[in-house]
């Protein structure tokens, strides 16, 4: 319900409920809770392990990355050793080139000496077409050890490639192997911020899909209170504006918080905290966040969900009444 007034003309009041700002705990991927290590109402802090996700699915799957590894590793040594046999069959090609080429100069020189005697009559025209025959035969044995050399050269490069596919195939392997372990690190359900475990939303043996729910935390380092204000009230709040809040709980402390929201829309306050006449009005959402040094003192004391009323000085100028100042518990 809210009171145009207050304390007096500085001031405008309404009521709310304590909130918390709620963090799930979900599973990275789906399968059966192993453990939980919490109970409701615990408080944990950010980075405790909270319980954990069977992981012999990835455990398994682990172990077959780990084993392509070693595989693509020996892959490379295999590749490497081919690239060492290639360029040996290169070196014994070019050996053979060189060889023909001896042979060719040979035979070319003989074939000289030949056409010379023929000419002169001092050797028969058989012994002139040998030779001519020889030339061409030592001509053709230099082209095919030349194209061995060829031959031997693609085959290098061929397994330079395969060298090269052996590497990649280990890179990819190292990254699977990776990939599992983060999602076995992930099956270690940790909390993302400090604060109290609200609800246990599944039970150790239950299979949850992937995110699927565990647990619910609550942040009691943001605790605010939400309520409503007029457009002429809205319109004079600022962010950081002084709230103060009294709890049906503890009537006796009044509990300092500042504005931290504004809706820039108004919308109908619910029906919860409205009459009738007033719900015919438009009002604007305001959230009151409680300083997170306080809450850490009195962590133990903090309650979500507890019903109260939100002061809020509106005029800067305005003295806060004495039964409306800051007491909180020693």
């Amino acid at each position: 319900m809210w009171h145009p007034a207050g304390p007096g003309p500085g001031f405008v009041s309404s009521n709310g409920r304590i909130e918390a700002t709620e963090i799930n705990v979900a599973a990275k991927l789906g399968g059966r809770v192993q453990d939980l290590l919490v109970d409701e109402g615990e408080f944990v802090q950010a980075g405790q392990v909270l319980g954990h996700m069977q992981v012999q699915t990835l455990q398994a799957q682990r172990d077959e990355a780990s084993a392509r590894q070693q595989q693509a590793v020996a892959g490379i040594d295999t590749a490497v050793a081919q690239v060492a046999m290639r360029e040996s069959d290169r070196l014994a090609a070019q050996a053979v080139v060189a060889q023909r080429m001896s042979e060719f100069d040979a035979a070319q020189l003989r074939l000289q000496r030949s056409q010379i005697l023929a000419r002169e009559g001092a050797s028969s025209e058989q012994e002139l077409d040998d030779d001519r025959a020889r030339v061409r035969s030592v001509q053709a044995a230099v082209d095919a050890a030349r194209a061995q050399v060829a031959a031997a050269s693609a085959a290098i490069a061929a397994a330079q490639t395969q060298v090269t596919a052996a590497r990649s195939a280990v890179l990819a392997a190292n990254a699977t192997v990776v990939r599992i372990q983060a999602d076995m690190d992930d099956s270690a359900l940790t909390a993302p911020r400090a604060g109290r475990v609200q609800y246990r939303i599944a039970q150790p043996g239950e299979v949850v899909a992937a995110g699927g729910k565990v647990l619910s935390l609550v942040d009691l380092s943001d605790v605010y209170m939400t309520f409503f204000v007029p457009e002429a009230s809205a319109g004079r709040l600022a962010l950081g504006s002084e709230v103060h809040l009294v709890l049906d709980a503890a009537p006796q402390y009044v509990i300092p918080s500042k504005v931290s929201f504004v809706a820039s829309t108004a919308q109908f306050t619910p029906k919860t905290v409205e009459t009738a006449s007033e719900r015919q009005k438009l009002m604007f959402r305001v959230k009151a966040q409680i300083d997170p040094a306080l809450l850490r003192k009195y962590l133990q004391q903090v309650k979500t969900g507890v019903p109260g009323m939100a002061w809020v000085k509106t005029d800067p100028q305005s003295v806060w009444p004495a039964e409306l100042a800051i007491k909180v518990p020693q």
